[in-house]
């Protein structure tokens, strides 16, 4: 069995990784997936690359909460968070969030619910590239809401 979280430096594969998902699972008749990517603008500037850093450990333990939570709260059948660390350039993947369940809606609300929570709560630090210099990036008040909507205080105060 894959684990549900992996914090990585290597790109991951979307298809091998839903695969795996599903493996064995007769049940699954939805997947829904997530996916993303460094962009080359942000706040207005250019992005050359991007830096995440995380703290090992604390990092995994968190998201498998997430998963939990999401468990809970939906009727899904697995779940798989990959996200990468490291110096990622414009393009390159960031995160993925699969999702199956047997019908499409819990799947869709989850992998919703698991990306809204990665936003604001998973210990990650970003930091960019620009041709002003580095920058940290910080967590954005709409992604606070986004949080919000399922009934989830965010801890970014």
């Amino acid at each position: 069995m894959a684990p549900r979280v992996s914090i990585q430096h290597e790109d991951f594969d979307v298809a091998a990784e839903i695969a795996a998902l599903r493996a064995g699972d007769r049940g699954v008749g939805a997947v829904c997936s997530f996916i993303g990517t460094v962009r080359d603008r942000n706040d207005g500037d250019a992005v050359s690359a991007m830096e995440l850093e995380h703290y090992p450990g604390m990092t995994e333990k968190a998201i498998e909460e997430m998963i939990d939570a999401a468990f809970a709260r939906f009727d899904i059948l697995g779940a798989r968070v990959i996200h990468r660390i490291g110096r990622l350039a414009p393009a390159d993947q960031i995160v993925l969030v699969a999702v199956t369940s047997a019908h499409r809606g819990e799947s869709f609300q989850a992998c919703e619910f698991l990306m809204d929570y990665l936003k604001t709560q998973a210990p990650f630090w970003k930091k960019e590239s620009t041709p002003t210099g580095e920058r940290w990036v910080d967590a954005r008040v709409t992604d606070d809401a986004a949080l919000a909507r399922w009934g989830i205080p965010s801890t970014n105060r």
